[in-house]
């Protein structure tokens, strides 16, 4: 019995393949609204560049699951009307994801699903400003926080050749609004959820 279990898993183990690559690409961020007695204002994070890492493990025909590191440089920010305040910062990106392929991973041409879990650290890299643009409303601070994010796409990736896959993917990373960086004044309360949507291409080497 045992010998016969070992055969059967013997060629799967073999069939593994593994891929290794980077990503560059740029997130677009959807705000949070703040709202308050004294009025309302947009919260949010600027538009910046990404770069990131994946590490995946092919081990079905149309399912892999991937690891994911995405670093975004992007500064929060608040405004309202004409006013408008930031404070220098970047996030770091960390989750795993499931890949529902629609072709088998042999195909040249194979677009894929993806959702995933993971945590987002939102990091300042620069001092709260010393005049708050909107302190009856929404005070910016100097705090780094993480936050439980999830993340959905779509993709597609083309074997190049044996060794090489090229990637294009369209990824939304949610996090929960980061009530730490943005501190609502007395009475207030956030509506919205923190969404990155990235666009990007890489280059992965298979093993």
């Amino acid at each position: 019995m045992r010998l016969a279990l070992f055969a059967l898993l013997l060629p799967a183990a073999w069939a593994q393949e593994y891929e290794i690559g980077g990503t560059v690409g740029y997130g677009f961020y959807r705000s949070a609204t703040v709202y308050s007695p004294n009025g309302d204002a947009t919260a949010g994070i600027r538009n910046r560049f990404t770069a990131g890492f994946v590490a995946d493990q092919n081990m079905y025909q149309y399912i892999s699951g991937e690891f994911h590191y995405l670093y975004q440089d992007g500064d929060p920010f608040v405004s309202s009307g004409p006013v408008r305040g930031n404070i220098n910062g970047q996030s770091h990106a960390f989750d795993y994801a499931l890949l529902f392929h629609a072709r088998p991973r042999e195909a040249k041409l194979q677009p894929f699903f993806e959702v995933g879990a993971g945590a987002k650290y939102y990091r300042e890299t620069g001092p709260a400003p010393q005049s708050q643009p909107l302190p009856n409303i929404v005070t910016l601070t100097s705090a780094n926080e993480w936050r439980f994010l999830t993340t959905v796409g779509v993709g597609v990736k083309y074997r190049w050749t044996r060794h090489m896959l090229l990637r294009a993917d369209f990824r939304d990373y949610i996090t929960p609004f980061p009530k730490s960086i943005f501190v609502q004044a007395q009475g207030g309360t956030d509506r919205g959820l923190f969404q990155q949507l990235t666009p990007s291409v890489g280059i992965s080497y298979v093993f």
